[in-house]
């Protein structure tokens, strides 16, 4: 009888602690469905033109919070000038498309200056955010976690000011070049310009993943996020993959911006702050470092942001921020490393 008593394995007890959390994540994922449900039976085209208005949103989120997963991937580095680096861009495309080659109205020949643009654009936030890097950044990679951070957040104000001296304080309105109409399907209308957006930003995304995960440059990316030293050791030259990392970062930030002044019409110098710190919370709610966790953090940000705002049952537009940064304190107590991220304890 003894033995076979201890040959019983005694049951691991569940903490307490654990069994509330996992209840109350039940409790909150129940809730949200609910609610989702009760907006898509209310109203089933509303509901899916909310949704495609988030996605729009959304996919613009994505593309600049690749630049801070990138960078933070690579360096560990919470790029804050990132955020300003996208408003400088979309003030890039607004004076050359707009005010040198005088692109006002949609025509054929728009469209294609929109596309030469697109690609000096994304080469100016490349620029841009190589030589940040390479005036700024560098020196500090063995410096304690702190000076970097600082510098990036001085880094920010500088940008900032060059904007300000650039269109002033004032938000300047754009006169987009994409057609301003809207296309019927089922009752719900999706705008000429949201399918610029998809047709734009969905290759771009395409493109930077693969580069990042099938190129000889993209393996340099990722071996040099793991280990510097082991990296120098087999050849490859860290300081390149570091700045051609910053440089694809900058010009996903340039297919943002001049999207941004395309579809919603307005740049200002300030454009940064917010929209950077919303892109930032997308890259920590997929997983922050993790290249497929920043789109889809930027996906849900979009479509929480549209829910909020659009759904006629639901706590309306002057809660959008509180209920974007609510998910993420929630999403960060149950699982701190993001969607996609693993948590990992940091070495010492």
């Amino acid at each position: 009888m003894t033995s076979v008593a201890s040959g019983i394995a005694r049951k691991k007890k569940v903490p307490l602690s654990a069994i509330l959390l996992r209840l109350s994540s039940f409790l909150i994922m129940g809730v949200a469905v609910y609610w989702l449900g009760i907006n898509f039976a209310h109203s089933p085209q509303e509901f899916a033109q909310v949704t495609i208005n988030g996605l729009n949103n959304g996919l613009l989120y994505a593309l600049i919070a690749l630049g801070y997963t990138l960078v933070y991937g690579i360096i560990e580095l919470i790029n804050f000038a990132h955020g300003d680096l996208f408003m400088l861009t979309s003030v890039f495309s607004f004076a050359v498309l707009t005010e040198l080659l005088g692109a006002q109205s949609p025509s054929g020949k728009n469209y294609a200056l929109l596309l030469v643009v697109l690609l000096f654009t994304m080469a100016f936030g490349a620029t841009l955010n190589v030589t940040i890097e390479r005036l700024a950044y560098r020196r500090l990679r063995d410096a304690p976690k702190l000076a970097p951070l600082i510098t990036a957040v001085g880094m920010s104000f500088v940008l900032q000011w060059i904007g300000l001296k650039w269109i002033g304080s004032v938000p300047v309105n754009v006169n987009t070049v994409l057609p301003s109409g809207k296309y019927h399907i089922g009752g719900v209308e999706i705008a000429y310009k949201t399918f610029a957006v998809f047709l734009i930003t969905v290759p771009v995304l395409i493109i930077l993943a693969f580069v990042v995960d099938k190129t000889r440059r993209g393996r340099a990316m990722r071996a040099t996020a793991q280990d510097k030293d082991a990296s120098r050791l087999m050849g490859i030259d860290v300081n390149k993959t570091i700045s051609f990392t910053f440089a694809i970062a900058g010009a996903a930030a340039g297919a943002a911006g001049i999207m941004w002044a395309q579809t919603i019409g307005t740049v200002a110098y300030n454009l940064g702050f917010q929209l950077g710190l919303i892109a930032f919370t997308s890259a920590v709610l997929g997983g922050v470092g993790n290249l497929y966790g920043a789109v889809m953090g930027g996906l849900i940000i979009g479509l929480i942001q549209a829910y909020n705002d659009g759904l006629s049952i639901g706590p309306g537009q002057r809660w959008s921020q509180s209920m974007v940064f609510t998910i993420l304190i929630l999403l960060m107590v149950y699982r701190p490393g993001g969607l996609l991220g693993e948590t990992a304890q940091e070495k010492v």
